[in-house]
């Protein structure tokens, strides 16, 4: 029979180490919780992407007047107006089709007196720097329609200074509203259809993002993180010894 000494030293060899236990543990739970947090949140992303598809199937109503603008994002709107072309200004370094261009961007003074910020389209950049692109809006009255959109609420810039005349590299509502000298609607209205005879600016917009995919792909990282982790405890707490 094996002495008494020897079954209680092969009885702790068997045992789980405590402190490789206590510290997969820890990452495991660390682990599931990451991933059942992007879970949630792709669930959260994918309902938000499932009520803008529903806004975005109505049909155009009038531009309104509200103080919830959140809620009417996406949603189609008509407008009726006067382009003021002298404040039409191109946002730069706009990616199409792999070329680079302008969002052409131009105040559109409505029939109430309001004035809104219209994305007209994309127009592709020119040989240099110093050819702009001319795309002078379409004079007196006209009616289009759009998507509601909020304008970015945080950017990143490089240089204090990036308005260069017409060409800004992104588009601040507030500095819109200094460089007018008027007071704006607090959205931006994406033209969808052309207002009129000429106008081939480029309008064909992506459905927005929401970023499901990131989500879900940070999703199985984790669990799996979460399953490497568990699998190489019991491969080092049992496996090897077998």
């Amino acid at each position: 029979m094996m002495p008494a000494a020897a079954t209680a030293a092969t009885a702790r060899s068997r045992r789980p180490a405590l402190l490789p236990t206590l510290v997969t543990a820890f990452a495991v739970a660390l682990f599931v919780s990451a991933g059942v947090w992007q879970r949630d949140r792709m669930h959260q992303k994918m309902a938000l992407r499932a009520a803008a598809d529903a806004v975005a199937a109505q049909a155009p109503v009038a531009l309104p007047a509200t103080a919830d603008w959140a809620q009417w994002r996406f949603r189609p709107v008509t407008l009726t107006g006067t382009f003021d072309a002298a404040h039409q200004i191109l946002i730069d370094n706009k990616v199409r089709g792999g070329r680079t261009g302008f969002a052409v961007v131009t105040p559109l003074t409505l029939a109430d007196g309001r004035t809104v910020l219209v994305d007209r389209g994309w127009v592709p950049a020119g040989r240099s720097r110093a050819q702009l692109p001319q795309v002078p809006p379409p004079g007196g009255a006209v009616a289009l329609t759009g998507r509601v959109n909020l304008p970015p609420a945080a950017y990143f810039e490089l240089a204090a200074d990036t308005v260069a005349g017409p060409v800004w590299q992104n588009l601040d509502l507030a500095r819109a509203q200094r460089a007018f000298a008027t007071a704006l609607v607090p959205v931006i209205v994406e033209q969808t259809a052309p207002s009129g005879p000429g106008d081939d600016l480029a309008r064909d917009r992506p459905p927005p993002d929401f970023g499901i995919d990131t989500h879900r792909t940070y999703m199985v990282q984790w669990f799996i993180f979460a399953t490497l982790a568990a699998g190489l405890w019991l491969w080092f707490t049992f496996g090897r010894r077998r």
